[in-house]
Parts: C-alpha cells; structure tokens; sequence
C-alpha cells in the first residue's frame, strides 16, 4: 500500500488557483512515479472569502491546517479588500503567526536558457538562499499599532533572544547543508541595521555568538541598505542569509527580480512542527483568469514541501520527487520548449505545466 500524505491545500485568491491546479497535476504524476499518493484537502480562506463570508480563514480551514502533514499556499488578498486599519486582508500571516513558522526560507537561482536583467555572465552562477525571521520584527506590529488620533502611529519592532537564536541556527544548519549538497563551502551572511537601531545590534550580538557555534561555517555581516546594492552588484557572492521580518520581506522581492521575476521564486514558512509551502509571488488581479500566469514559483515550492516531507518522515521516495520536479523544471528552460510572458515568451500556465509534466517523463 502507498503511503499517503494529508495535504491542506489553500488555493486563495487571484492567480493563486490557477497556479494550485498546476502544482496538483505535477504532484499527481510525481506521486505515480516515486510510488506516493498525496490527499489534497482544499479549503477556503482569503480575502474573496472574506468578502463572501466576513471571515478571512475560517475555524474549520485552521483545523485541517493543523491536522495535515503540510500546507500549500496559493496567494491571498485583493488590493481593494482592506480591515477597518486600512491594511489588506492576508491570512498568511495568521498563519505564520499560529503555527510559529518562524524561517521563511526564499530560494533563488538563476535557470539556463531564461536571461536576467544583469549583464555579468556571473549571473548563471546566482544560487542563494534568503532566510526570514517570520514571527517577530516589525511585523510584530500588524494589529497592534499604536494609533493617536489623526496625527501619530506608532508601530513597534519586536526582537528576542530566543527569535533570533533559532533564525540564526536555522541559517547555519541550512549553510551546512548546502555545502554537502553542493560540495562548496558554506558562508551565512546576517543583514541588519546594527548601526542605527538597538534592537539590530542585539540581533547582531545574538548572529555572531551562533556564527561561534558553527566554526566551519564563513560568516560575516551587512547593513541592508549596503546588501540592497550588493546584491545587485554581485548576487553570486551569496550563499546563505538572514535577516529580520521586514527586511526579509523587502529583500525578496529584490532577489526574484534578479533572476527574472516572482514567477520563478519559490518559498517555505517552516517552524519545528508545521510548514507551509508558497510562491513567492502575490495574486496578479490584473492577470488572472487569462492563463497568464507562471506556475513555475508554485510548482517549485510543491518540491520544496515534498523535500521537508521527505526529510521529516524519513521518507526518501518523497525527497526523489522533489528533485525529480526541480530537475524537470531545469530541462524545461535549459531545452527552450517554453518561455514565460514576463521573460518576453508567449508561454502561459497550462503550457509551462505541460512541459514540466512531458520532461517528468523523462528525467531520472
């Protein structure tokens, strides 16, 4: 009998579907082939719910979340669906926030075939990995601003030792990894702030005693305003970095324009008990429903939550089919048989998913 992996399956809003029904169609042939099944649990949530319904994630959508293996996250929220605060409807930060997912983990590369908007030919060689603190920083805030009358907002920053401890470890562990896996040597680099705020040069204090548990490990540290302009200069210099919630979330953006866009951006939101697996990208109102849309993030992040599946039920058939979906993904450009619209191609959702699933076929 196969072993079967209970999967919340959160399509949300905007492109969010479209790109979801990819990733089913390349999980199901996947499965069939490393000899898995996966039960794709669908539920509501988002800001179209809230709209329909007044509940943005339902106690029930929760419930599943909390009873299933993993999450896979469409996108979520409508610029025009806003709180009374005035901010967006987006349960994926309820989420994070519930199940403490604390490293959101931003992988980005660069593939063959597909051009970057740099002009090195050092750019082939961007292959990094940006590691958010998720739970704390300045999204800490979010529901909890300080608002005085029409004049004055305060919203607070929140770091913590035990925050920052584990980010930190996380990074160093994932550094380590990386270099087995790819047989170089492992640097994490930290961002931060640590010459203007007190709460940045905590987080630094906090970096460098982890870095001093992992001496086989480079370290060194950067301001983001100097890391923004780095990583435009010279993204390939880079293997792993961590940084705080807000600059995180700036700094991915940035990233994913590097190699083309969030349509090729994959991520995770991973805590020691639950994970929930997204593109990076956000719900393209303006594109959706007009199979547009770039499933290549989403199907990325389905192989990034079926390598955690792997590593955390032991289960290697699971880590096959992870690297059978990012092998598959690589041949697809590398061949030249599709090309995304924002890279200038004509190629839209159901055509990248069926070039994904033809070399599925035939990789090994």
């Amino acid at each position: 009998m196969k072993p079967s992996y209970h999967i919340a399956v959160l399509p949300g809003d905007g492109i969010g579907k479209e790109v979801m029904q990819a990733a089913e169609q390349v999980l199901g042939q996947v499965a069939e082939r490393v000899g898995v099944s996966f039960r794709l649990d669908y539920q509501q949530a988002g800001a179209q719910h809230y709209v329909d319904s007044g509940v943005a994630l339902p106690a029930d959508t929760l419930k599943v979340c909390e009873q299933a293996d993993a999450i896979l996250f469409g996108a979520m929220g409508l610029p025009h669906v806003r709180g009374a605060d005035g901010t967006e409807i987006i349960p994926q930060l309820d989420l994070r926030f519930h199940f403490d997912l604390y490293a959101g983990v931003r992988p980005i590369r660069t593939f063959k075939g597909l051009p970057t908007p740099l002009a090195s030919p050092k750019a082939s060689e961007i292959d990094f990995v940006l590691v958010r603190e998720s739970t704390e920083g300045l999204f800490y805030a979010r529901g909890r601003g300080d608002v005085r009358g029409d004049d004055e907002v305060y919203d607070t920053m929140k770091i913590t030792r035990t925050g920052t401890a584990r980010i930190c470890e996380f990074a160093f562990k994932l550094a380590e990894r990386r270099a087995l896996l790819k047989g170089r040597p492992a640097r994490v680099t930290n961002v931060d702030k640590a010459n203007v705020f007190a709460s940045m040069a905590f987080w630094r204090r906090i970096f460098e005693e982890s870095a001093a548990r992992h001496p086989g490990v480079a370290s060194d540290s950067a301001y983001v305003d100097a890391m923004a302009l780095n990583l435009v200069m010279k993204p390939w210099a880079y293997d792993v970095m961590v940084t705080e919630n807000m600059f995180g979330d700036i700094l991915s953006d940035l990233i994913a324009a590097l190699v083309g866009g969030m349509g090729m951006a994959p991520s995770a939101d991973i805590g020691d008990r639950h994970a929930l697996f997204q593109p990076a990208h956000g719900t393209a109102p303006d594109i959706a429903g007009q199979g547009k849309a770039n499933p290549t993030a989403m199907i990325l992040s389905a192989a990034m939550m079926l390598d955690w599946l792997g590593d955390r039920h032991g289960d290697t058939r699971l880590s096959d089919g992870a690297a059978l979906m990012d092998a598959a993904v690589q041949q697809v450009f590398a061949s030249g048989a599709v090309r995304p619209m924002e890279f200038g191609g004509v190629n839209g959702t159901a055509d990248i998913t069926q070039a994904v699933m033809n070399a599925l076929r035939q990789v090994r």
